[in-house]
């Protein structure tokens, strides 16, 4: 028996940084749940994502 996996959508332009609005660049999947992040914020918040061990798909 095999597990299934689920595959999130590509980004489109109707989504938006968690943080400010801005077009989103990147995808943080956290066992909670996800953030979506523009490029400024997923710099700016990558350090403490990797401690997290999130799943950063860009």
């Amino acid at each position: 028996m095999t597990t299934p996996t689920l595959t999130r959508p590509e980004l489109t332009a109707a989504d938006r940084c968690d943080r400010c609005g801005a077009a989103a660049q990147v995808r943080a999947i956290l066992k909670g749940g996800e953030l979506l992040f523009c490029g400024h914020h997923a710099r700016e918040h990558e350090a403490k994502l990797k401690e997290l061990s999130a799943d950063i798909q860009r």
